[in-house]
């Protein structure tokens, strides 16, 4: 009964000073919301990878240029190397070559990026997408249809198949099959366009939307013979193979160069596990700075408390002679304190669901709120409102009732 009393007290408190109450609980508001909103991208860029993982099928393999995992002798993963996906292209023809010849192999495709930027004949530009020199089983090798046209052949020269970003960007059309663009000094006719490719954003993978594929040998002659060959994409022949497969050209890729690893061989299970730790730290560091945010609000529970606590000094004194105990006006301005943190990390988590409802609509990014975080962020707020409410009311129940009616 008596926390119902303290409880009623604690928001005829807030009520009395609104604005005081909201400025106190901003810190906890601004932490709560960041760290729900950060978290809740995560979950959902983790959700958006493994659809597109689903789409390109559990039995590709894709080789990088860089070392960006560590593997213990029994080829497992024991760490990442972040700073390798930045490495510049490592991987050559011979490369593509030799994968070619392994006997489990049935299906290989280079990516070579080619950059520069695309013109129409009406002197429209494209500059933000990627164009792919790759050969005659893209289709294939990344699961996915073309909505419009066909894909070319090996043997076909200046000929192009398009992302549905490029198409509307570029052409400010749907389907331009048949119009051409210039690139390198090249004309290039869009021969097809790709279905919409499901997107993972915040990883270090290919918007495949915003690529335009242009076959192989084109894209040497484009660059005079100059190869930048950012990933190969492998099909093994038989698809419960696959990590044999993946083991066999990992270690014919390493002899090659001496014992030397300056690429990685991933399968998609590995591929998701690289792209759920960089989101992983990413979500660490800027949960690192929300808490910061907390860590104030906490700082600003306690000084008001502590104002609170003043100029209540007469209640104090009333309360403890008509019999109330040290315990009593502890718990009273504890629970004042805790309301105060749990209705910011409330108000905090609204603010959050807002923020990822627009970040829905206005970008790609699909962020998903779970129970547990919203759990876990009110649990953090009210613990937040407790430990910095606890030196406020400790001063508040050690508070001499003669001392305190003498400031009447």
């Amino acid at each position: 009964m008596m926390w119902r009393n303290n409880l009623k007290l604690a928001i005829e408190s807030l009520k009395s000073s609104k604005w005081r109450s909201f400025m106190t609980m901003l810190g906890v508001i601004v932490g709560v919301a960041s760290v729900v909103t950060v978290v809740s991208i995560g979950e959902g860029v983790k959700h958006q990878i493994s659809e597109q993982i689903n789409q390109l099928g559990p039995d590709l393999i894709t080789i990088r240029s860089g070392k960006v995992v560590n593997r213990n002798a029994a080829g497992e993963i024991t760490g990442y190397n972040v700073l390798g996906i930045l490495a510049s292209g490592t991987l050559t023809e011979k490369d593509w070559q030799g994968i070619q010849e392994n006997k489990d192999v049935r299906l290989t495709v280079p990516m070579n990026i080619v950059p520069g930027v695309l013109k129409t004949v009406d002197q429209g530009s494209y500059g933000d997408g990627v164009v792919i020199g790759a050969p005659a089983g893209v289709p294939e090798v990344l699961g996915q249809e073309l909505a419009y046209g066909s894909f070319y052949k090996n043997e076909s020269k200046d000929t192009a198949v398009i992302g549905t970003r490029v198409a509307e960007r570029l052409f400010k059309e749907n389907v331009p099959i048949g119009k051409s663009f210039e690139f390198r000094g090249r004309n290039f006719t869009v021969r097809g366009v790709f279905n919409e490719f499901a997107e993972s954003p915040l990883t270090p993978t290919i918007d495949y939307n915003n690529a335009v594929f242009i076959p192989y040998e084109t894209s040497k002659e484009a660059t005079g013979g100059l190869v930048n060959i950012f990933q190969i994409l492998i099909k093994p022949v038989d698809p419960n193979n696959t990590e044999a497969v993946a083991a066999s050209i990992q270690a014919n890729l390493k002899g090659a160069r001496a014992g030397q690893e300056d690429f990685t061989v991933l399968k998609q299970q590995e591929n998701l596990e690289l792209a759920s730790s960089l989101l992983n730290l990413l979500t660490t560091m800027i949960t690192a700075v929300a808490g910061v945010s907390l860590f104030v609000g906490g700082i600003g529970i306690m000084n008001i408390m502590l104002v609170s606590v003043s100029e209540r000094t007469r209640e104090i004194g009333i309360r403890k002679a008509i019999g109330a105990t040290n315990q009593q006006i502890l718990s009273q301005f504890l629970l004042e304190s805790a309301v105060i943190s749990v209705v910011g990390g409330m108000v905090g988590v609204l603010l959050s669901v807002v923020a990822n409802y627009c970040l829905r609509i206005f970008t790609d990014i699909e962020p998903v709120i779970t129970m547990p975080i919203v759990f876990i962020a009110v649990g953090v707020s009210l613990a937040v409102g407790i430990i910095f409410g606890i030196t406020p009311a400790v001063r508040a129940a050690r508070k001499d009732p003669i001392a305190a009616l003498r400031n009447i």
